[in-house]
C-alpha cells in the first residue's frame, strides 16, 4: 500500500496533547502533518480516520507515514472509506461557505471563511477551488451579481441605488466600475430588459438548417440554430425582451455569411469579438470549450478536472446548455464518458453532424 504522503510539521500540532485532540476531533485538516499508531493493534492512522478511538496510553505519533512503518506499523485498511468521510465533511464546510456568502450583505473576508471551516486561509482557499472549480473571491463576485442582478429585475419603485446597496457594493463608484462587466450591459438598460440595447440580427440558412447571428455594440450574442427562423427569433426576444432589434442591413449580411462560412468549416476559425455573458463558472467552462481543437472531443468530467472542479460534472453539463453561440462556444465537442453522444442545445443530429465534419476535415 502506498504511503500516506507528509507535510512539513504545523506549529498548531507541535504537541501530543494538540495531536491527540485532533485525533479525537477527527481533523482532516491535520492529514498529512502526522499519523498515529495504535501499540495494541499494530497500525496507523490519519488523523482524520474514522476507526474506533484507541485508549490515549496505546497512542504513539509519527511526524510521517514512513516513519511509522519503520518502527513496524503497518497503514491502516481503511484508507478509502476515511478519505469518502473526510471528503464527505470538506464538501459540507465548502457548502456551508457557499451558503454565508450567498446570504452576506458584504462578501466575507477569506480568513473569516476559513476560520469558520477550522482552516487556514491557505487551506480552505485550495479546497474550495478544488470543490466548486472557483477562487472564493469569484464565488462571491458571482454571487454578488446574481443579487444585482435580481435586484435590477425587481418591481418598478425599486431603484439602482437600493440595487447596488442591497447586493452589497459600499458605494457607487465601485458600482458604476463593475456593473458593465457583471451585467454585459449599463445597469439602466439591464433593469429593463436591455430597453437601451441595440441588437443587430439575421436569419439565414446554412447546412444545419436554420442559423440566426445577432450582434450587440460588444460583438457577436447570439448564433442559434434550429428548423424554425420564427421560433429562432423568439428566442432572441425572450433573451432581450426590451432591446431595439434590428434586422441586418448589407453590410451586416456579410457578416452573417462569414458566420455561416464557420460554421459549415469550423476549423476555418472565426475573427470577430464575442459578447460572452455568463456566470465565472461558466466563462471558465466556455473558455476551456473554447480549446477543444476541431475534429476532437473531451468528456464532460475532462472539461471539469480542466477547469479545476472534478466534481462539478452536471454544473458543466448545464453551463454547456446554456451557451448562446453555436459553433463559437464548441460545447457539441463535449461527450459523455463513454464517447456517446449526449444532450445538444440545437439537437444531437446537429451534434453528430459538426463532429463528423470536423473529423473528416481533420483527416482531410
Amino acid at each position: 500500500m502506498k504511503p500516506l504522503p507528509s507535510l512539513p510539521p504545523a506549529p498548531r500540532y507541535a504537541s501530543e496533547d494538540s495531536r491527540w485532540a485532533a485525533v479525537q476531533a477527527r481533523d482532516a485538516a491535520a492529514d498529512g502533518h502526522f499519523v498515529y499508531a495504535v501499540k495494541t493493534t499494530g497500525v496507523y492512522a490519519r488523523p482524520s480516520a474514522s476507526a474506533r478511538l484507541p485508549r490515549r496510553e496505546n497512542v504513539v505519533f509519527f511526524t510521517s507515514a514512513a516513519e511509522a512503518e519503520a518502527a513496524g506499523y503497518r497503514p491502516s485498511r481503511r484508507p478509502s472509506a476515511d478519505r469518502s468521510m473526510a471528503e464527505a465533511r470538506r464538501s459540507a464546510l465548502i457548502a456551508e461557505a457557499c451558503r454565508l456568502m450567498d446570504a452576506a450583505e458584504t462578501p466575507p473576508r477569506l480568513d473569516a471563511l476559513a476560520a469558520r471551516a477550522g482552516l487556514s486561509p491557505f487551506h480552505f482557499h485550495r479546497q474550495f477551488k478544488a470543490e466548486t472549480g472557483l477562487t472564493p473571491r469569484a464565488y462571491a463576485q458571482a454571487a454578488r451579481a446574481r443579487k444585482l442582478r435580481a435586484g435590477l429585475a425587481s418591481p418598478a419603485g425599486a431603484s439602482i441605488t437600493q440595487a447596488l446597496y442591497a447586493a452589497g457594493f459600499n458605494s457607487s463608484s465601485r458600482f458604476y466600475d463593475q456593473a458593465e462587466a457583471l451585467l454585459g450591459m449599463r445597469p439602466l438598460d439591464y433593469r429593463e430588459g436591455g430597453r437601451q440595447a441595440e441588437i443587430r440580427f439575421a436569419i439565414g440558412q446554412c447546412s444545419l438548417g436554420a442559423i440566426l447571428v445577432a450582434q450587440s455594440q460588444r460583438g457577436l450574442c447570439a448564433i442559434l440554430l434550429g428548423d424554425d427562423p420564427e421560433l429562432l427569433a423568439h428566442q432572441l426576444q425572450d433573451r432581450f425582451p426590451k432591446a431595439r432589434l434590428i434586422g441586418g442591413d448589407g453590410e451586416f449580411e456579410r457578416l452573417v455569411a462569414e458566420v455561416v462560412g464557420f460554421v459549415e468549416q469550423p476549423a476555418l476559425g472565426l475573427r470577430l469579438p464575442l459578447d460572452i455573458q455568463g456566470t465565472a463558472f461558466q466563462h471558465r467552462v466556455w473558455q476551456a470549450l473554447q480549446q477543444i481543437p476541431p475534429g476532437s472531443t473531451a468528456s464532460y468530467a475532462e472539461i471539469a478536472a480542466r477547469i479545476g472542479a472534478p466534481k462539478a460534472v452536471r454544473a458543466v453539463a448545464r453551463a454547456c446548455a446554456s451557451n448562446m453561440l453555436a459553433v463559437a462556444i464548441p460545447c457539441h465537442r463535449v461527450v459523455r464518458h463513454d464517447g456517446q453522444l449526449s444532450g445538444y442545445r440545437w439537437g444531437v443530429e446537429r451534434k453528430q453532424a459538426l463532429l463528423t465534419r470536423e473529423a473528416q476535415a481533420r483527416q482531410d
